[in-house]
């Protein structure tokens, strides 16, 4: 990918004055900028040639202030103004008087170029043209315009009005004073504006959508269910939509277009459209728009799933499993104690087994400082931890196991050293036992085939910390009974997690779509397209995102990231998902996150 460099706004020139603002294009994104600035005390010229779009938006623009009133964010004198401030026509005429045009019209190249043609005979010379594409070439637009120093993009996050996010997009031929207007203006809006150069995506969409396509390929390859990958999405990282539902709410039609572009500019694997979005688009089921994309909905327009073909099966059509009261778990560390909570909180027997009894002791001690902190917030009473706490026997021994019903080993992500794990639990479990591995990123049948019973071998992928986080990745592997798979199941609802069902491959669901992701930011940072703090701040104020991908790398660790991207570049041999030279430099200097003080940030010792 190239690489565009983007002005130092610190040391600009005063900017011009933008008190009136045309809009051009009133659908959703447009009607959501023009209600922005309408309550901003901007005068706001709204232009479509569709009279029907120009109602509709003078109609969501009263609703939305009506709303405001209610919830006594605005005064009905603020609301009257905000109105008599937003007046609509049907012809760039219009848009003579305007300090800035912003325009939201299709994703067309040909469409936006006639637009910006039309308006360089209308708008006066020192005008600023801003286009809200987020896949189209700015510097393409700029160049073809009569003034394309006063040519940039400006990209606002839907829904408009409440995402902070705002990328000032300028291209090599965009004058300072005109990108640090734009700046100064959506501040003035109460956005958080970020300054990039011109490439397809930017900063969020160009992260954002390269995840999204993964996930729409993953659901055509039948490796996990939409229910389960958008599951996976939102309760093992913490996103407000899963990538299939988010897909709908876009627009297919629209994520194929911006990957289009995407690809053509990185011929990278990782950006070529996945078929399915192609087939779902020419079929028209383009998302919430049409009632169907990859979910079906109650009417077009609706947010509301609704049943079809795909849905899953009601539990009581799943087979039925083995009988489980008594559960071993094997390690020490913070995940085995996580997991071991998880069981005795839900009311199992739970035998804690480590290398030594003294061990077992520390790691049942640490169970008891948590559940602890749980009585002391009010979450559980004093009587239910005591109880919870009886009902873990620590052993330094896995000779301890031989009457559980489930073994689930939580040791380190070492082959080796879980193969041998198996071997042992092999010969001291009693037949018809689960055996489970809670490995992320290791093959879950290597550790079956150092069993005489593989069938009884499955995957349970927890993730940190297991008593507070909602999901898990159940694997089955070839080899994997069907009862084995229904018990494993049926637990995780028992203990109150969620599981969802996946093949043995590297990175399950979440790891495969979650570290892609991952090692793009770090390659913007590689390339000097954007800062850290701006890519963190763009997933955090444009995706919704909990955390940005450097704050998230530094808490998992860049060792543990490293071999992850390693694991899943092995696997699957795709070039884009080789792990970035960036990474592998700050690993081998030690620099591996907050565990070390320092990583893409420094942090304070402790």
């Amino acid at each position: 990918m190239g690489t565009q460099s983007t002005p130092d706004l610190s040391t600009q020139a005063p900017s011009l004055s933008l008190s009136t603002v045309a809009v051009i294009g009133l659908g959703t994104m447009g009607t959501g900028i023009a209600e922005v600035l309408t309550r901003a005390g901007r005068e706001v010229i709204g232009i479509d040639t569709d009279e029907a779009a120009a109602r509709h938006a003078v109609s969501a623009l009263e609703s939305a202030t009506a709303r405001a009133v209610q919830r006594e964010r605005l005064t009905e004198r603020e609301r009257q103004d905000a109105l008599a401030r937003f007046r609509t026509f049907t012809d760039l005429q219009a848009a003579a008087d305007a300090d800035l045009v912003i325009e939201v019209v299709p994703e067309d190249y040909e469409l936006k170029r006639q637009v910006f043609a039309e308006l360089d005979a209308v708008v006066r010379p020192d005008t600023i043209l801003a286009t809200g594409t987020n896949a189209l070439s700015v510097t393409r637009l700029a160049a073809d315009s009569q003034r394309p120093e006063r040519v940039l993009g400006v990209h606002f996050f839907n829904p408009a009005p409440a995402m902070k996010l705002v990328e000032v997009v300028s291209s090599v031929l965009t004058a300072p004073t005109a990108v640090a207007a734009v700046t100064e203006l959506a501040r003035d809006l109460g956005k958080d504006p970020i300054a990039v150069g011109d490439r397809p995506g930017f900063v969020a969409d160009g992260l954002l959508f390269g995840y999204l396509n993964q996930a729409a390929a993953m659901y055509e390859s039948k490796y996990a269910t939409r229910e389960d990958i958008d599951a996976a999405m939102r309760l093992g990282c913490g996103l407000p939509m899963g990538p299939l539902a988010l897909l709908d709410l876009i627009g297919v039609d629209t994520a194929r277009t911006v990957l289009e572009a995407m690809y053509t500019e990185s011929q990278d694997r990782l950006h070529a459209p996945a078929p399915i979005l192609g087939q779902l688009a020419e079929a028209g089921l383009t998302g919430r728009k049409a009632g169907r994309g990859f979910y079906t909905y109650d009417a077009p327009g609706s947010a509301t799933v609704v049943p079809d073909a795909e849905s899953p099966a009601s539990a009581d059509e799943l087979a039925a499993g083995r009988t489980v009261t008594g559960v071993g778990v094997a390690g020490s560390g913070t995940m085995a104690s996580g997991i071991a909570e998880v069981f005795a909180k839900a009311g199992y027997k739970v035998v804690l087994a480590a290398r030594s009894l003294e061990k077992a002791e520390k790691a049942k001690a640490r169970i008891a400082k948590s559940l602890g902190r749980s009585v002391d917030k009010g979450r559980m009473s004093a009587e239910a931890r005591d109880t919870a706490l009886a009902a873990i026997t620590p052993a330094g021994s896995l000779d301890a196991f031989a009457d559980v019903d489930l073994a689930v080993e939580a040791v380190a992500e070492d082959l080796a050293v879980k193969q041998e794990l198996f071997k042992t639990l092999d010969k001291v479990c009693k037949p018809g036992a689960v055996l489970a591995t809670t490995t992320s990123s290791l093959p879950v049948v290597a550790c079956a085939r150092a069993t005489s019973r593989p069938q009884d071998v499955i995957g349970m992928h927890f993730f940190n910390p297991a008593p507070a986080m909602k999901l898990v990745e159940v694997v089955r592997t070839v080899l994997t009974a069907d009862d084995v798979h229904a018990t494993v199941r049926s637990v995780c609802t028992k203990v109150r997690k969620h599981p969802v069902d996946c093949g043995d491959r590297a990175g399950f669901i979440v790891n495969a779509l979650l570290f892609p992701y991952l090692n793009n930011a770090i390659k913007m940072v590689e390339e000097h397209y954007a800062t850290l703090d701006d890519i963190d701040a763009a997933m955090k104020l444009g995706g919704g995102y909990p955390m940005g991908p450097f704050e998230l790398l530094d808490v998992v660790g860049l060792d543990v990231s490293l071999a992850i991207e390693k694991v899943l570049h092995a696997e699957f041999r795709d070039p884009g998902l080789a792990p970035s030279p960036l990474l592998e430099h700050l690993v081998a200097a030690g620099c591996l996150g907050r565990k070390t003080g320092r990583g893409f940030r420094e942090y304070a010792r402790r």
